[in-house]
């Protein structure tokens, strides 16, 4: 019995959208030093955790 193959089309790109908040961090935090990434960790977490 052969089953039908559904093609839906993605409205949502994880590993694009994870890449987006991995490097935007990445450059907000380059060349910060320890206390400084603190600081941006406190402030922002919950900020990049519901940004759309």
């Amino acid at each position: 019995m052969k089953t039908k193959e559904k093609k839906t089309e993605k409205n949502f790109d994880t590993v694009k959208t994870f890449r987006e908040i991995k490097d935007k961090i990445s450059n907000d935090l380059f060349g910060k030093s320890t206390e400084q990434i603190l600081e941006y960790l406190k402030q922002n977490s919950l900020k990049l955790t519901t940004e759309k």
